[in-house]
Order: structure tokens, then C-alpha cells, then sequence
């Protein structure tokens, strides 16, 4: 059987399709058939994608192949690139080391979200890293009442609110004031954004609990509600966003066992100046 790798890219970038004949020259150097999201046959079964492009394009990428649940090897070509494994000079690399198999799969959680309308008529969708309800019009306060599990915690006036897993908790989360959480924290993270509240801190609950978050009636302005970014949906007055934690999982290629704490140094280049701990073992492994 032909073994097929999808390659993901920018189509609007020119570095990005350099990348991806570069790619498809060390895919096809390997005896692996490589293919587009335009050309992949259903016949013929996808075992991995590479992604080139920053997080905009890994999180395009996990929508696209969510039904196939194929591991995402990320090739960082954008700016911070928290998803991608690798750094743009290693594209070659990188497809080689996907055609051999030589990586382990890491597995995120993901969001499960219902958009309920006034009238009851709802839509389901996912997302990656953040489910976000957004006031529709800048000039004023989206009014909102917030529910953990069944039951109200508060109300407010904001200009949004973020519910974010572990993997969003360093995106659209970060920049509203929440907290970092490790890929392994099986748990919701939610960030009011610039709330008029007293108890308007981020909160963070485990896999089992749901947030629910109502625009109430009397808000002057309608609601958003952005995933991951790019897919929205209309949220009127009386309208109810419901999200848990995802039912499934996204997959994503490791060939690294570097901490998670190296990554996020690395891509906040964080300084860390003055830290002993290699120094401290030797000396004790010495000492023994």
C-alpha cells in the first residue's frame, strides 16, 4: 500500500511554498507519497501531515484532519509557534524523520462547545485552544452571567471571555491575564476579559465540569463566539454558549523530550540567568 504524508502550507506565503517542494523532495527521496487537502484520495489512508506555517496554520491543520486523527508534525515558519516541533531550517529534517516514523505522538485535550440561541435551536463545534465570546459592538459592555456545573457563579460586563485548554492557556488566554497551564493539565482555564467585577479572576476547573456563559438579556450589544480564532458563530441577548471538555483529542508528532518548561523559555525567551540546578548536581553527584 502507498503510504501518503499530507503537507499543509501556506499557499499565500512564499517561504512557506518554498518549504513545501523542499518537503515533498525529501518525502519522495524516502519512498512516501506526499499529497495537499486538494488532492488526498480517499482510497488511499493519510498516516501523518506535515504543517508548515506558525499556529494559525497548525490549528487549520487540526480541523482539517480531525475526523482522520493522524499525528501533526509542526514546522515553525511564523513567529512564537508554541504548536510547531521544529524551526524552519529543519523542514528536510523534518520529512524525513516523518517518513521513518522516528517521533512520538503527544495528545491534547480539546473543547466540545454548544451555541444555543434565544430560541433554542443550538450548533455544535470544537476547538483546540479557545472558545471565545466577543462583544459584537467595541463601544460597549457585553453583559454576561457565568455557570459552573449547573450552577451561577456571576455576572458582569466585559468585553469577553476566553475558555481555553491547557495548549490555548499560553494564546488568546495569556494575553487576557490567565495562566499558564502544562499540556499534561487535564482541566478548563476561564479568562474574563477586562471585566467590571470585583470576582473577575481566571479560574480553572477539571475535565469533568462545564462552563456555561449567557449573554443576559439586558446587554446592549450582542456576542461572538470565535474558536480557535477563525470560526464564529452569532450570539443574540439571551443566547448561551455551553463548553466542556473535548470528547476527543488532537495528536501531535514529539521528536523532542525536552520539558515543556525548555519550550516555553525558548519561544518567551525567558531569561534564566543566575540558575544553578546543573551546577548543584554535579556537585553532589561528585560529593557521592
Amino acid at each position: 500500500m502507498t503510504r501518503r504524508i499530507l503537507i499543509v502550507a501556506n499557499p499565500h506565503r512564499a517561504d512557506t511554498v518554498a518549504a513545501a517542494s523542499v518537503a515533498r523532495a525529501a518525502l519522495t527521496s524516502a519512498g512516501v507519497e506526499s499529497c495537499t487537502a486538494f488532492d488526498a484520495a480517499v482510497d488511499a489512508p493519510i498516516e501523518a501531515a506535515l504543517v508548515l506555517g506558525g499556529d494559525g496554520t497548525m490549528l487549520h491543520a487540526a480541523h482539517l484532519t480531525r475526523d482522520a486523527g493522524i499525528p501533526l508534525l509542526g514546522v515553525n515558519m511564523g513567529h512564537v509557534g508554541f504548536l510547531a516541533e521544529l524551526e524552519r531550517d529543519d523542514v528536510a529534517h523534518a520529512a524525513q524523520r516523518l517518513a521513518s516514523g522516528d517521533y512520538e505522538v503527544e495528545e491534547r485535550g480539546t473543547l466540545d462547545v454548544t451555541v444555543i440561541a434565544p430560541d433554542g435551536s443550538a450548533e455544535t463545534a470544537w476547538a483546540l485552544n479557545e472558545a471565545t465570546i466577543e462583544r459584537a459592538n467595541p463601544r460597549t459592555m457585553l453583559e454576561v452571567a457565568v455557570e459552573v456545573d449547573g450552577r451561577p457563579l456571576s455576572s458582569f460586563g466585559c468585553d469577553g471571555v476566553v475558555v481555553a485548554t491547557a495548549t490555548g492557556s499560553t494564546a488568546h488566554a495569556f494575553s487576557g491575564g490567565g495562566p499558564v497551564l502544562w499540556p499534561n493539565v487535564d482541566g478548563l482555564l476561564f479568562v474574563p476579559l477586562a471585566a467590571h467585577a470585583l470576582f473577575a479572576r481566571p479560574l480553572v476547573v477539571g475535565p469533568d465540569s462545564v462552563f456555561a456563559v449567557e449573554v443576559v438579556e439586558r446587554s446592549s450589544t450582542s456576542g461572538h463566539v470565535v474558536l480557535d480564532g477563525s470560526r464564529t458563530f452569532d450570539l443574540a441577548p439571551g443566547g448561551r454558549v455551553e463548553v466542556r471538555y473535548g470528547s476527543e483529542r488532537v495528536r501531535l508528532a514529539r521528536m523532542s523530550d525536552a520539558p515543556f518548561t525548555e519550550r516555553l523559555v525558548r519561544k518567551f525567551h525567558l531569561p534564566t540567568t543566575g540558575w544553578r540546578g546543573d551546577g548543584h548536581a554535579r556537585v553532589h553527584e561528585e560529593e557521592r
